[in-house]
């Protein structure tokens, strides 16, 4: 798993359980350095339409960014809301994979989040399939 897919994984765990993750990668080492407090601010929503490919804003949204150090390796998160904590501990769970702390439980909650995003996209395809309609050929 690449780095833009486990901080985009991370932005969507639990907050609970990316909290808990971080309150043992901080009690097996010392603690990180915080190189950007979690702040909280809006952040542009831009989407490209599908047929014509034109992008366009959709929005601001609230979201809440932190970023921290372990052992000279860096860790950054952003997470819609303004959950301070699930942020930081996002961006100390990213540090900690960086530094070579932590990769294969972090790799663990990323792969459950995963499968809880296919699990969520397959229930929506189901409830969305009797409603498709099919053309015959001509």
């Amino acid at each position: 798993m690449n780095r833009e897919q486990r901080v985009a994984l991370l932005a969507v765990a639990e907050p609970a359980e990316v909290i808990e993750l971080a309150d043992h990668c901080l009690a097996a080492g010392p603690p990180p350095t915080v190189l950007v407090g979690p702040e909280v601010g809006c952040v542009s929503v831009q989407v490209r339409e599908p047929i014509v490919r034109d992008r366009f804003l959709l929005g601001d949204v609230l979201a809440c960014r932190a970023e921290v150090e372990f052992d000279g390796a860096r860790g950054w998160a952003m997470r819609l809301g303004d959950d301070r904590a699930a942020a930081l501990a996002a961006a100390i769970l990213d540090a900690a994979v960086e530094s070579g702390r932590a990769s294969a439980e972090v790799d663990r909650l990323c792969e459950r989040v995963r499968e809880r995003q296919r699990l969520a996209e397959d229930a929506e395809w189901a409830e969305l399939a009797p409603t498709i309609v099919e053309f015959e050929e001509l």
